[in-house]
């Protein structure tokens, strides 16, 4: 069987950003890649968004970018504006054709359906894979969402809502979520935070309807895509392996406060490429360590006390809207992070160190 000098497992998201981080600086010219990946062909699959608080490989597969963003709870509305740091959605099918073309042209680069077809002996290996399916009890952000088109001009395209807690909880913490990408195109999504083991809030399709229907009032509407999905608001546990990396969600990159991972997996991404010549020696990349104190009591907030969540999210946006973005994309100052603490009920988080 086939040697190669890497192994990249999974060809998602985190997979595809570091074959195609390698390629284009030149770092598979003289060595070969294998991508693990069982799909037939890649086609638009998911949405992924994010505040652009640094510089990215896609600019050209951004769908829209806003400049503004609304909060809502029962009887009041926040808006936000964010022109320094746009909010950025990717479309996945423009980033798939991006750099599945692009690596089609390196010889040294192949793809396999299972690393059965290979030989990994003699490989350093990245992996993108997780094993998550013993941990529904863990929490999670599960979401189904709907790119909708309106017979007429109905969505004002210069500013999207972030989260709307005006609606059915069900103890736990639901809201909606939606992202205009003309007049008459926007993908709304209906996002649970909660364990996976509660079936009543996976009714997705008749949640969507409700709300588009008696929320907005959108009578006249066909559903030109559908994503559904689940991150993990936990990191996996990975058993330490010689020659093996753990990327993407696999490899801590998830921001467990906000679901937040295309940046991080950038990021990583280049830090890889950075060291991929001493690659087996190298410290392995890692959030902030801050982050993950601060999201753990976060969690453990929002776990304990669902019912209260919504205003914290809602006052957490008292704070100047930079300060907040660059808190949920791990780049705050400390004088940040006092300042987004400093908004929160104290006397709840306290509890949650001891």
């Amino acid at each position: 069987m086939k040697e190669f000098d890497y192994i990249i497992i999974g060809g998602g998201c985190a997979g595809l950003s570091l074959a195609y981080e390698l390629d284009i600086n030149q770092k598979l010219k003289d060595k070969t890649l294998a991508i693990i990946e069982p799909r037939d062909e890649y086609k638009k699959d998911k949405t992924w968004s994010f505040w652009r608080v640094t510089p990215h490989n896609f600019e050209d597969c951004i769908k829209k970018s806003w400049g503004n963003f609304t909060i809502n709870i029962p009887n009041n509305t926040k808006h936000v504006e964010c022109l320094n740091t746009p909010y950025q959605t990717i479309d996945s099918g423009l980033f798939y054709k991006k750099i599945i073309n692009k690596l089609k042209q390196n010889i040294n680069i192949n793809f396999f359906k299972s690393i059965r077809e290979i030989n990994t002996e003699n490989s350093f290996v990245f992996n993108s894979v997780s094993n998550l399916e013993e941990s529904k009890n863990n929490l999670w952000q599960h979401f189904s969402g709907i790119e909708i088109e309106t017979s007429k001009d109905f969505f004002d395209d210069e500013i999207f809502n972030l989260m709307d807690f005006d609606c059915d909880q069900k103890d736990s913490i639901h809201f909606f979520y939606t992202l205009p990408f003309s007049k008459t195109k926007a993908l709304i999504e209906t996002t649970w935070i909660s364990d996976l083991n509660n079936n009543s809030l996976k009714d997705y399709d008749k949640q969507l309807k409700n709300y588009i229907e008696n929320k907005l009032k959108i009578i006249n509407y066909k559903i030109n895509f559908k994503e559904t999905g689940a991150i993990p608001l936990f990191h996996p546990k990975n058993i330490k392996k010689l020659n093996q990396m753990e990327i993407g969600t696999a490899g801590n990159m998830t921001r467990l406060s906000t679901g937040y991972t295309f940046l991080n997996i950038q990021e990583q991404s280049r830090y890889i490429r950075e060291n991929i010549e001493s690659i087996a020696k190298i410290k392995i990349f890692s959030l902030d360590k801050k982050y993950q104190f601060l999201d753990n009591i976060f969690l453990r907030v929002l776990k304990n006390n669902p019912k209260k969540m919504a205003q914290i999210f809602y006052k957490m946006f008292n704070c100047p809207s930079n300060t907040v973005i660059n808190f949920l994309s791990n780049k705050s100052s400390i004088y940040e992070d006092i300042s987004i603490i400093s908004k929160m009920p104290k006397w709840i988080f306290l509890k949650q160190l001891f």
